[in-house]
Formats: structure tokens, sequence, C-alpha cells
């Protein structure tokens, strides 16, 4: 019975997204620059992956990555800005249970899968610099393939335990989320719980998957670096790192950003902040990600060029 009292308390009626309030105005101006951002990311990407399908040059390990990421960054977005911009409109604020652990888990699962994606974009860079002659024979289509799908299996797998955690919670008072979309964090200081399962389980995933990347990446840009110094001339320094200069970037501000926001064991303080950072990683960065592999890429330049002029 007391299982059965839990859970009805944990489905009754929907939450509120709180958003950023404030006056009318700065809601329009979040609305017009959230809409803007969301058009810009889904044009770019999905601009990346066409110019790869339809030139025969880029069909490459690099850029088979970079169309995965490309991909994952429009659903990354989606998972949680069309909501965002009813919530900015006030044309809806509540969101269901269901809806809202369906979002939750979408989001985290594609950030997670970024990190994956990242780790193995970074091994590509690290086979294709430090060893040139046996790239080919050593990132084969299968391997590229079972690099990208594990990264989807593994970011998706990675959050079903938190998320099966977390909608077991209930929550007795206020329903208001503070957050502009589903959160970890905001929900379970909802909850009147006890959340430390959550949050210990919830940390150690974060811990897992931020850190277990992040120590790959580095891993392979060590060697990287280390080959590049090596180079005896200018130029060929410069060739080589012009070839994984625009996933260094991309890596250094996504992890920039999101190391701040899940690698914490508290979640009580400090949510207003994380809601500023968190548009960083699920607004601005996948805007950005489609300029800097264009206008840091020769490749993609010369074929964006070949598409617009003809040339």
């Amino acid at each position: 019975m007391a299982w059965a009292h839990s859970q009805n308390l944990s489905t009754q009626g929907p939450f509120v997204l709180l958003g950023f309030p404030g006056p009318r105005s700065l809601q329009t101006g979040l609305f017009l620059l959230f809409l803007v951002m969301y058009l810009l990311t889904v044009a770019g990407n999905v601009a990346i992956i066409s110019l790869v399908g339809a030139h025969r040059r880029l069909q490459t390990p690099m850029y088979f990555f970079l169309c995965n990421l490309s991909f994952l960054e429009v659903w990354f977005t989606t998972a949680c800005v069309p909501k965002a911009l009813a919530t900015f409109s006030s044309q809806s604020r509540t969101i269901s249970f269901a809806g809202c652990a369906m979002q939750m888990y979408f989001v985290f699962s594609l950030g997670c899968t970024e990190y994956f994606l990242l780790a193995a974009m970074a091994y590509d860079r690290y086979l294709a610099i430090c060893l040139p002659l046996r790239y080919s024979s050593l990132m084969t289509p299968g391997l590229c393939v079972r690099l990208a799908l594990g990264s989807w299996l593994c970011g998706f797998s990675a959050i079903t335990v938190p998320v099966a955690l977390i909608v077991r919670l209930s929550f007795c008072g206020s329903r208001v989320i503070n957050h502009f979309f589903c959160d970890i964090a905001p929900w379970i200081v909802l909850s009147c719980s006890d959340t430390r399962a959550v949050e210990l389980t919830s940390f150690g995933i974060a811990f897992c998957v931020i850190l277990g990347s992040c120590f790959i990446t580095l891993v392979s840009y060590a060697y990287i670096i280390a080959t590049i110094v090596r180079i005896p001339s200018a130029g060929g320094r410069r060739r080589a790192f012009s070839t994984c200069s625009s996933h260094l970037t991309v890596v250094l501000i996504w992890y920039g950003s999101t190391i701040f926001l899940h690698v914490r064991t508290s979640v009580e303080s400090s949510l207003d902040l994380t809601k500023a950072i968190t548009v960083l990683n699920t607004i601005v960065t996948p805007v950005l990600n489609p300029f800097i592999y264009t206008l840091r890429n020769q490749d993609v330049k010369q074929a964006l060029g070949r598409c617009v002029w003809g040339k």
C-alpha cells in the first residue's frame, strides 16, 4: 500500500517549467534568440550531413563521425528547445510527468552519446596523425560503424539507471521546475523522497562518462601533440594540426561547460547559474559546431563552395 501511495504522489498532476522569469520583453527576446539559434542549428547540421553525402571526397572516417555528431546535435536541441519556446511564449509552461521523464532521458542520453562520439573522433585523429601509413588498414569502415554504434548504445544505456531511480521519486509539494527543460538537478530538489541514491548514482554515471571519455581524448591528443612537435617543417606541422583543430575546438567548448554542470556532489544550490550555463551546451555549442567545422576545415569549405558556386 505504501508503494502504491508513493506511485500516486509521483504521477498526479503536471510539472511547471519556470524558464527564465522576467518581464514580457525578456520572454520575447529569449523566444527570438532560442528560435534563431535552433533554426541555425538544424540548418547548419543538416547542411553538413548533406555535404558529406553529396561529395565522395568527404566520405572518410573523420566526416562519418562528423555526420554522426551533426545528426546528434539536431536531436539534442530538438529534445529541449521546442518546449522552451512554448514556455517563453507562455503558450504552455506545463509538462506531464511522463513527458518530463522522457525529455530528461533523451536530453541526457544524447549528451552522454556526444562525449563518446568526441572520444571516438579523438581516437580517429590519433590514428590519422600518429600512424598515417597504417591509418587505412586500422580505421576500417567496420571499425567506424562499431565505434559510432558503440557511442550511441553506451550513451543511451548510461542514463537508464539514474532516470529509472528518478521517476520513482515522490513529489508532495511544489511542482515548479526551476529550468527551461526537465533537468535532473531541479527535479531532485522538488522531491520529498530520500534522494541520496539518485544523487550518488547520477554523480557516479557523470563521473564515469565525462572523465572516461575525457581520458581517452586527452591521451589521444597527448600523442597527437607529441607527433606534431616532431614534424621538422612548419608547413607540415600546420597541415597536421589543421586536421584536428576543429575537433579540438569543439571538445574544449563542450567539456568547459559540462564538467561544471555534471561533476558535482550537490544539487541544492546554484540552479540559476546552472540554467545559464546549460544554455551554452544545449543551445550555443550545437549551433557553433557547423560553423567551426566549416570555417576551420578546407575540405568542407571547398565542398560548400562547389555547392554554392558550382566550382
